[in-house]
């Protein structure tokens, strides 16, 4: 079952319990993977590929952590609290990332294969690990896997 079609009957699951806000998150999604279909210039009936909703999915879960970074800030705990609760429901799409041992195991194994000697080829090697673990891990915890490598 492709995760569009998992977010739609998550949808029907929540108006039967009545979980609004779980309702709301899902809708959102949707809306999201129908905005994503129309950038792409496809139909908004045409399926989302799983590797398309995946990105969309993380965007959604960024979007709320940049929102409750903000509310806290602004000290605005309801809002903050409200953010949360929807990211905790998002990160059940979002397939399990990987820890900094695996993450340094691959980084370890990159740096010997492309022979990055100094950081002055940090960037490039950043990149290729990235590329390497295809959206598996956080974007901080390999940078700072990385920066340890060189230190």
């Amino acid at each position: 079952m492709s995760i569009q079609q998992q977010i739609r009957d998550e949808i029907k699951k929540a108006l039967v319990a009545k979980e609004q806000l779980r309702l709301e998150t899902m809708r959102g999604l949707l809306a999201a993977f129908t905005n994503e279909l129309v950038a792409t210039k496809r139909t908004p009936q045409d399926p989302l590929p799983d590797e398309d909703a995946l990105k969309v999915i993380k965007r959604a879960a960024n979007q709320r952590k940049d929102s409750i970074e903000q509310f806290e800030k602004g000290g605005r705990k309801e809002l903050a609290d409200k953010e949360r609760a929807e990211l905790a429901i998002i990160e059940t799409f979002l397939p399990t990332m990987m820890g900094k041992d695996e993450i340094r195991k691959v980084a370890e194994a990159k740096k010997a294969e492309l022979g990055v000697e100094d950081k002055s080829k940090i960037g490039v090697f950043m990149g290729a690990v990235m590329k390497e673990l295809k959206g598996r891990a956080d974007g901080a915890d390999v940078k700072e896997v990385v920066e340890s490598l060189f230190h």
